[in-house]
């Protein structure tokens, strides 16, 4: 078969995988109001059993990394934050209640549940932005079911994606209709977002998908003069990256996200015993299911590979930032402390780490180590290294 066959063949396969897996219409937004109730999940399962079945089976990832063990440099780079405290990895929707409720972090506002159950977005629903400023301990979590059904369905599940975190549709403006509805329900948690200093409504750092860059949503929360904590031992004014797994999937110099959506990636689409199909709940890496993989088998022959080329690159690098950070952290620690220094002397350091440790961040809390989107991992990467580097070299002018 000579290269011109084999690409007319492969692009075919890919313009099918976009047919087959684009959804024509768009979502649905949650409407507001009062009386919403959650129908749990456990109520559907006689009319959905395959897709009740796999969303049962993620119950099975029990594993919890604690990441200030793994990484020691968090407990400098995030002190005077809950995460240089306690860090442990998501074990998935499953357990999301309960490893809230057994973190180690405290929790002043109900806010926190706001991508952990839809019982807490029905309040919001039902109250509006009050329902985020209640006190955490008003809510029984205990009772709450975790991310299920109503999350992407609301109580219609079967047909068409209804966004419930209106936050989302707000943070999108009139771009909400023009992002597939399988990529907006993963949408309305792994994202970047803030509370709302004033009322600690949960929102997005952006108005549309052309502010939704790692650049424009820094300049976002400078405008706004927002940090999420400060350094007690440098002053530094820092932010806290959420995942921003939406963000990067569908930034620049993404080679999927006009192709395929997340549903595609992570939720395969199975058949069961009676030769239906069914869209998989089993929420995993496109590594650990055959039938997602046959699907990139027709542009990649060995996606494992692939993928962890990627990933090893990226963390590796990662890994040594924020080693780099922790020390220029630490150095501009030394220089405060001794008290040589004013705060117009340190302004600039203090700026630049902020800045390194946004683009930084940005990398190391997104969930895909690269894979969702190389060239933007990288460029963050690049950009986080040039700002810790000319830290550094203004370090050394305080020296000499």
């Amino acid at each position: 078969m000579n290269k011109w066959k084999t690409v007319l063949i492969l692009s075919l396969l890919l313009v099918c995988a976009v047919c087959l897996s684009a959804s024509a219409d768009p979502a649905k937004l949650a409407e507001k109001g009062t009386g919403i109730t959650v129908i749990p999940a456990s109520e559907w399962e006689s009319k959905f059993p395959d897709e009740y079945a796999s969303y049962m089976a993620n119950a099975e990832n029990e594993e919890v990394i604690e990441y200030t063990e793994e990484y020691p440099f968090l407990q400098t780079i995030y002190e005077n934050y809950g995460f240089a405290k306690y860090y442990g990895s998501a074990r998935g929707h499953y357990y999301c209640v309960k490893d809230l409720l057994a973190t180690g972090r405290p929790h002043a506002l109900a806010n926190c549940f706001t991508c952990k159950t839809a019982d807490f977005t029905v309040l919001t629903l039902n109250e509006g932005d009050s329902a985020y400023s209640r006190p955490f301990e008003e809510m029984n979590g205990e009772n709450f079911e975790s991310v299920g059904c109503f999350t992407c369905h609301a109580n219609e599940p079967g047909g068409q994606i209804t966004v419930t975190h209106t936050y989302l549709a707000d943070s999108l403006g009139d771009d909400f209709t023009s992002v597939n509805q399988e990529t907006l329900a993963c949408a309305q948690c792994h994202v970047e977002y803030y509370f709302v200093p004033d009322g600690k409504m949960t929102a997005m750092p952006h108005t549309d998908l052309a502010g939704m860059t790692p650049d424009a949503m820094f300049d976002f929360y400078e405008a706004m003069g927002f940090s999420d904590y400060t350094n007690p031992r440098t002053g530094v004014q820092q932010l806290k990256v959420q995942h921003p797994e939406f963000e990067t999937f569908t930034g620049a110099g993404s080679k999927h996200a006009n192709m395929f959506t997340c549903a595609d990636c992570h939720m395969a689409k199975e058949t069961n015993a009676a030769g239906e199909t069914y869209r998989s709940h089993l929420y995993i890496s496109p590594l650990q299911s055959d039938t997602i993989k046959a699907t990139c088998a027709a542009c990649h022959a060995d996606l494992d590979t692939f993928v962890h080329d990627i990933q090893a690159k990226v963390k590796t690098r990662t890994v040594a930032l924020g080693e780099q950070l922790e020390g220029i952290t630490n150095r501009l620690a030394d220089a405060v402390a001794s008290g040589k220094y004013t705060d117009e002397d340190l302004a600039m350091i203090r700026a630049l780490i902020r800045k390194g440790q946004w683009y930084w961040d940005f990398v190391f809390v997104e969930n895909s180590d690269g894979a969702h989107n190389s060239t933007l991992t990288n460029d963050c990467l690049d950009k986080a290294e040039r700002f810790f580097n000319a830290t550094q070299a203004q370090l050394d002018k305080l020296d000499e």
